[in-house]
């Protein structure tokens, strides 16, 4: 910063920030710490902000359904739901990501895919989205991302200015903003689009050997997505499209389904790999770690009450079962403490306590009252250790994964690897992946959202931010926001 007229970030009780990008972590690319009191503030205030509406994926759909491992993963991972011929009862809640609960389900917007099975070690959690990559990589970034996706203080709607000077300051999201200017940004139905656990995982067998994998549910309806102006008209003609849509396709026994296909890196090949493979921002090339298929999805049953089963359904990444753990990704980290953290908020400390929350397996807990307890252990021991038959921890049998790490304490992005390029693989995206009619509605759709409001500089970014992305598609929408006036340089 060197304006001497721009001030200081601070705490909420005036310290000065030391970083307003960057959390605290062992080392550049090792876990987060919890003494990182700033980013732990940020994330705590932004759980809070509404009530009683979830901050982000205020508007969603969910079913019932199970899941059905179909493939023999032993090798990679001891979890007890992914062995060959195990069928686990599970929930689906899929949302838009920026919008309120009576926002249209078409608009363009990401859409998260939260996952919850019941499994008999316990309630597994996969928390991702319709996209493999996602706008930052720091979680200390990641409210004042969606307050950019949110309204204005002061006339309290939304503003595209916002949006784009956000983004443009912030390269790594290019990838992700690829997606969501493309027609992917715009699913024809919620079966109809391909779900992402996004982060990536670790894996580890019976014989602790671990492994870094991430998830691919592919829909069995093939991928259909609406153009600009499809979704546009469905947003008047019938704003719960979505909604609608999966429910009555679920009543009519048309019941929508995926094939999981793993990515799977053996855990020494991490750290020398051509680009951060923790980092949320990138995909692993499939060349690299092609997929393979271990499973399949289906939901077949609708809910019966929707604020009890679907609104009030809690879904967090720290819920692993044995035989899955997270990775350094520090998108992931500050998830794990985000997600439950929000919950006990919105939904309050007993949470999961709620039926569509609560585990198929028994519960052998010390935790205690607070408000709506309903379950508890009578005249059980409420510490540990004790002399009186309360429950006791297997650490040999439970043991978390371990790993070495090494580094100083720092804020810092990720130690750089050769290919660590925040504009190649979006560029790819473009070239490779899309095809001509794709490419030519990903720059109908820029110009369409970047000519409603922006700032003459923030302009001039967007079209330099195409054209690192690609220097055809940068021409492009530099052509389409200027009208035949010249342009501010970049």
């Amino acid at each position: 910063m060197n304006d001497p007229q721009t001030p200081v970030t601070t705490t909420d009780a005036g310290i000065a920030a030391p970083s307003d990008e960057f959390s605290l972590s062992v080392g550049p690319d090792g876990p987060l710490l919890l003494q990182d009191h700033y980013v732990i503030q940020k994330m705590a205030q932004f759980n809070r902000e509404r009530v009683p509406e979830r901050v982000v994926h205020a508007k969603g759909s969910g079913a019932f359904g199970f899941f059905e491992a179909t493939e023999d993963v032993s090798q990679w991972t001891k979890a007890d739901f992914l062995k060959k011929g195990t069928r686990t009862p599970m929930l689906a809640r899929m949302s838009t990501v920026a919008g309120e609960l009576g926002s249209a389900d078409t608009v363009r917007d990401p859409r998260g895919f939260a996952l919850k099975f019941y499994t008999q070690e316990g309630n597994y959690d996969l928390v991702g989205n319709n996209t493999p990559i996602f706008f930052i990589r720091d979680p200390s970034k990641f409210s004042d991302f969606i307050h950019s996706q949110k309204r204005r203080p002061d006339t309290d709607r939304r503003d595209h200015n916002m949006m784009w000077d956000f983004w443009t300051l912030s390269p790594e999201s290019a990838h992700q903003v690829t997606f969501l200017m493309s027609d992917r940004g715009t699913p024809r139905t919620l079966r109809n689009m391909n779900g992402y656990g996004s982060h990536t995982f670790m894996w580890v067998n019976a014989g602790g050997e671990k492994f870094w994998v991430k998830y691919h549910f592919k829909t069995d309806q093939g991928v259909e997505n609406f153009t600009d102006a499809e979704a546009a008209a469905q947003v008047s003609d019938d704003a719960d499209f979505h909604r609608r849509d999966l429910w009555d396709a679920i009543k009519s026994g048309d019941h929508p389904s995926w094939t999981l296909e793993m990515q799977v890196m053996a855990f020494e090949e991490a750290a020398d790999y051509r680009f951060n493979p923790f980092d949320l921002t990138k995909v692993w090339p499939h060349g690299d770690y092609p997929p393979i298929t271990i499973g399949r999805m289906m939901l077949d049953r609708n809910p019966d009450n929707y604020f009890a089963q679907i609104e009030q359904a809690a879904f967090e990444p720290a819920n692993m079962v044995p035989g899955i753990a997270p990775s350094p990704d520090k998108m992931l980290q500050g998830r794990l403490f985000s997600y439950p953290d929000t919950h006990r908020y919105r939904i309050g400390p007993n949470y999961l306590q709620l039926p569509v929350n609560q585990p198929i397996s028994p519960v052998h807990s010390y935790n205690k009252d607070g408000p709506m307890r309903y379950t508890h252990a009578g005249d059980q021991p409420v510490y540990a250790p004790n002399s009186y038959g309360g429950p006791a921890a297997d650490a040999e049998r439970y043991r978390d994964p371990s790993y070495q790490l090494t580094g100083e304490i720092l804020r810092s992005a990720y130690t750089p690897h050769p290919e660590d390029n925040d504009f190649g693989q979006p560029g790819t995206l473009y070239r490779e992946v899309l095809s001509e009619t794709d490419r030519d509605n990903l720059a109908s759709n820029i110009v369409g959202h970047a000519s409603q409001g922006l700032d003459p500089d923030v302009t001039a970014r967007v079209i330099e931010y195409w054209r690192r992305v690609d220097p055809d598609l940068g021409a492009r929408v530099a052509k389409g926001l200027s009208n035949g006036e010249p342009l501010p340089a970049a």
